[in-house]
This record gives structure tokens, sequence and C-alpha cells, in this order.
């Protein structure tokens, strides 16, 4: 049916889903089987709702979840449902088998990543003073990096980037939301990325790393990141 002006008559539609509580059940239930973060947009377009309604509707169930199990989180521009953070203890244990945690040198590496991309394998290796092929195989098996083309540069290196499952991971909705640095005096193991909580989804293991430190006195090793 049509208005007078000829325009769809979707307002009735739109208030039973507000009041019979169906537009929240619909959110909740697409939240709770999606894989990845899904935009306000793309939550409207699936629910058949307008993206203010939607907007309310998720307040809704962020208040109602806020003191439980899964909670829920605005990540890479979208939202989805994870664990909350303090029920991290429990869930890793549950997750994660024995040493699939990222290893020092590669939060060292990853960091670097995020605050040059996209960023060379020699440019890592340049900062760190160490080789970086294992921890950029760790960094790109879990998912938290790729490749993103090549340097214009003699060789045409590849490029590293990262990727929306490492902002889900590290609890940002951004690269704007890594915590500030000074990049004048920072040095590689001064960075610190916030794991706020854990996604509801296994972590592959993470395979072991071997590091090969190139003959270089102490006080020529790495200095201070600088951005790309």
């Amino acid at each position: 049916m049509a208005d007078e002006e000829g325009a769809p008559a979707s307002e009735p539609v739109q208030e039973e889903l507000i009041e019979t509580g169906t537009l929240q059940r619909n959110l909740e239930a697409v939240l709770f089987v999606a894989s990845e973060p899904i935009s306000i947009k793309a939550l409207a377009k699936l629910t058949g709702a307008e993206e203010a309604d939607v907007t309310v509707a998720l307040q809704h169930i962020d208040e109602e979840f806020a003191e439980r199990g899964i909670v829920l989180r605005e990540v890479a521009g979208g939202y989805r449902f994870a664990s909350a953070p303090a029920a991290r203890a429990a869930v890793e244990a549950y997750l994660l088998p024995p040493k699939t945690n990222l290893s020092p040198a590669a939060l060292e590496s990853l960091a670097i990543v995020a605050y040059n991309e996209p960023v060379t394998k020699a440019q890592i290796e340049e900062i760190r003073g160490v080789s970086a092929d294992s921890v950029i195989a760790t960094l790109l098996d879990r998912r938290f990096i790729v490749e993103s083309g090549r340097r214009e540069s003699p060789g045409r290196p590849l490029l590293y980037k990262t990727t929306p499952d490492f902002l889900e991971s590290f609890g940002l909705n951004s690269l704007d939301d890594l915590p500030a640095v000074d990049l004048d005096a920072l040095q590689p193991r001064d960075v610190e990325l916030p794991m706020t909580q854990t996604i509801m989804e296994p972590l592959s293991e993470t395979p072991s790393e071997t590091e090969t430190t190139p003959e270089t006195p102490p006080d020529q090793e790495a200095g201070a990141l600088s951005l790309a």
C-alpha cells in the first residue's frame, strides 16, 4: 500500500518491530551467528528497519548485556557479540591450547606494522634488528596482517598492513584508537597493544618462532619507530 503522495507505507512495520521487540530479537540473533562485525547500515537492511531504530535497539542490547558473560562490542566499523573482558581467563583456558599466545617478538613486529603500515619485511627487520621471517609467517597465519601490494622500489618488496581481525582481537574500532606514543623516543619493546576481550572464535595455534640475531653491537640495535 502507499500513502496519498504515493510513498510506501512503511511506518506501521517499523512501529511493530519496535513495539513487539522483534527488531531487538532479530538483531541479537544476527549478531550471535555473525562471523564478523556488521555495520548499522547492513543490520538495517537485514532486519528491514530504519538505521535510527537499529541504533536505539543496539543501545538497549548493550545495556542489557553489560553485566553478562556475552557483551556487545563496536569494533572494526561494526557490531558483534564477544566474551566479556571479566571472563577472559576462563574463555582463553577453553579456547587456547598451550603456547598459542603471541610471543613478545610477534607483538613487537605487529606493533611496528600497526604504527607504520604499510611496511616491508626489511623495514620491520631494520627497526627490530633481527630477522622477521618467522614472526611475519605467524602474523599472517593468525590473520593479524595481510599482504597489501608491493613497494615501488628495487626488488619491489611486499608490503604488509593490519587486518580487521587485528582490530577485533585488540578491541579497536580503527587504527586511530591505538595508544598514543612518543615516536621520537620510542623503542619497539615500549609498545603495548591493548588486548581487551576475547572474540568468540578459537584461534589457530602459533608455530614456534626462531629468530636469527645479526652480529650487531648492542649500541647499534633497532632505533625508534617512525611513521611511514
